[in-house]
């Protein structure tokens, strides 16, 4: 078994969910009392979350990179950043590591291949979901077009995130916006709903939604744990 380095606490809400599933997947495939080799480091968000408010990102990156060589140096197999968002940092620290980083859009995208979409939604917060380094991964991996919702709709979404889901807190009115938001999104040609956010899993999942949901938090689980199980 392989050792997975966690570049965590962004925010800690989903950082637990990547924690906790990795565990349960490795007790899945190996059964009895296996668990997974985990080496995790926690960021304060609030001092990464005013570096994006800020502009700062080549600071942000420059400490994911710290923490990734960090990991590294303590042992871990493969490096995952546990947040959509903050991949818009991730050549920075790609470039600076020995060991693999699984790029959680390109790990969504392959998933979008496989199911033959050609249109998928996208839900995350205002950088992922108007800046092109998220949906260049997952266009390049899929071939899909990625629609976004509309402005206002984008700053709710947002909204939510930083507000609701990175503080632990869910409402239900949320989630029915949400899934307003999803519905009409599949009016417009959306075949799959990609819940670009690591916190969105907490609010909404496959089960509220008539398209294929795709829960980055999940696939980018699933994939750290093929890589780690593997030979």
């Amino acid at each position: 078994m392989k050792t997975i380095g966690l570049i965590g606490g962004l925010s800690w809400e989903s950082t637990a969910t990547y924690y906790r599933r990795l565990n349960e997947l490795t007790r899945d495939h190996l059964g009895g009392h296996h668990s997974a080799k985990i080496l995790l480091h926690s960021l304060d968000f609030a001092e990464i979350e005013q570096l994006q408010v800020s502009g700062g990102w080549s600071v942000s990156g420059d400490e994911l990179t710290r923490v990734a060589l960090g990991l590294e140096h303590a042992g871990a197999d493969v490096v995952l950043i546990c947040s959509n968002t903050m991949h818009k940092v991730v050549d920075q620290v790609i470039e600076a590591i020995s060991v693999p980083l699984l790029h959680i859009g390109e790990v969504t995208g392959e998933a979008i291949r496989q199911r033959g979409l050609t249109c998928v939604g996208l839900l995350g917060t205002r950088y992922t979901m108007e800046e092109d380094f998220y949906r260049f991964a997952i266009e390049s991996k899929s071939a899909a077009t990625v629609q976004i919702p509309d402005a206002h709709e984008r700053e709710v979404v947002h909204r939510v995130i930083y507000e609701e889901l990175c503080q632990g807190v869910i409402r239900g009115d949320s989630r029915a916006t949400y899934l307003q938001i999803i519905a009409k999104m599949i009016e417009k040609g959306a075949q799959g709903i990609i819940l670009g956010c690591t916190e969105i899993g907490l609010l909404t999942d496959q089960a509220e939604v008539s398209v294929p949901v795709f829960d980055t938090t999940e696939l980018h689980v699933a994939a750290a744990i093929q890589f780690s199980l593997s030979a």
